[in-house]
């Protein structure tokens, strides 16, 4: 008889722990919400100056990256520590696209060329796909499509035009394709997509004529990557309904109408009760999401449709929870809820939305179809 199956440990180790704590010294100091929010005024893509302390002097950019590669040889696990502070801070920086999306599609390709640079932080590199192309998807198989998508900053001019990525990995028939940027437009095209979120900005990318190299044959190291970027998008879910509520909790505290903290309020109570419940359900999700990435888990594919289908919803009804709560100034611009709320309501569509991952789940588990 077999013996029973071996429990995943959730809880956070104590080099995760210690890794959370660097990353949100570093955000606290660098990031903080009033930075954050005059960024989305400006032109750049992200915050150059953020990117450096956390990807490069930090090490994040490297953590699911062997050693022998260029990385710090640690794993999924941590750099989902990471997700979750990157939440927290609604961070302007490219960590999902590149340490996570790019990453995990190169280390599934097996090259070695380009880890080593983006481990390092010295390069940024953006998997070309629509921004809500769910795992499973194959975006390379249409050989007839035109344009993919790629997240960038669009400047006023086109001579001041930055990316957001330096190589541009482009799924096609056959294949996924390196293309380096091309900043004077001649084979890389951007056309700016208005987006919701505005500390993670998007835009159309078409690509004519422009020389590629092949980096992974058929469409596996696609999917691996979107498979482990759905499980990961899951920890900064987490992180941002965690901001959410802690944010939410210390106003309660505080805020008085007709002589009574509203916190003392049994509705509020209740709401807040709720609300941390689904969280720790999140938090869960999500952990073992994490895991499974970094184990290689077979159950990878049910595990990161359990974290998005859940783990989205969360992250939104937090933010709508400190917005309301918050009363009339959650609903200004004064005020960081909106930034959560729009990157909450932007990854509940990334890399598929729920729906799309419960239906995926159903499948996984042999449901009957509806």
């Amino acid at each position: 008889m077999e013996g029973p199956a071996e429990v995943t440990d959730l809880l956070y180790t104590e080099i995760e722990s210690d890794l959370r704590a660097s990353v949100r010294e570093v955000l606290d100091d660098k990031a903080p919400w009033t930075d954050v929010l005059a960024g989305t005024e400006k032109d750049e893509p992200y915050d150059a100056a953020l990117w450096t302390a956390v990807a490069a002097r930090l090490g994040c950019a490297g953590l699911p990256v062997p050693e022998d590669l260029g990385g710090a040889g640690a794993g999924w696990r941590e750099t989902a520590v990471v997700m979750e502070e990157l939440g927290r801070a609604v961070a302007p920086v490219p960590f999902l696209t590149s340490s996570v999306l790019a990453t995990a599609a190169l280390l599934a390709a097996g090259e070695r060329e380009l880890l080593g640079p983006l481990a390092a932080g010295d390069r940024i590199a953006v998997l070309a796909v629509p921004f809500g192309t769910a795992p499973g998807a194959d975006p390379g198989s249409d050989p007839d499509a035109p344009t993919v998508s790629g997240a960038r900053s669009p400047a006023r001019s086109r001579a001041s035009r930055r990316l957001a990525a330096d190589v541009f990995l482009v799924p096609a028939a056959g294949g996924l394709y390196a293309v380096d940027a091309d900043p004077d437009g001649r084979h890389v095209r951007r056309t700016a997509v208005t987006s919701l979120d505005m500390t993670r900005r998007l835009a159309d990318v078409a690509f004519t004529g422009a020389p590629a190299r092949l980096v992974a044959q058929g469409p596996d190291a696609v999917r691996a990557a979107l498979l482990t970027g759905a499980a990961l998008l899951a920890s900064e879910q987490l992180g941002i309904a965690e901001r959410c509520l802690d944010d939410t909790v210390a106003y309660v505290k505080t805020r008085y109408q007709f002589g009574r903290q509203i916190g003392s309020y049994q509705a509020l109570k209740h709401r807040l009760a709720d609300l941390w419940t689904s969280i720790t359900q999140a938090r869960a999700a999500a952990r073992y999401a994490a895991s499974c990435a970094a184990a290689g888990d077979a159950d990878l594919p049910v595990a990161a449709a359990v974290a998005q289908a859940h783990c989205s919803a969360v992250a939104v009804k937090a933010a709508e929870e400190c917005v309301q709560m918050h009363g009339g100034i959650g609903f200004t611009w004064e005020h960081p809820a909106h930034l959560y709320l729009k990157r909450a309501k932007a990854d509940s569509i990334a890399l598929g939305s729920p729906d799309r991952h419960r239906a995926a789940l159903a499948v996984l588990a042999d449901l009957p179809p509806a």
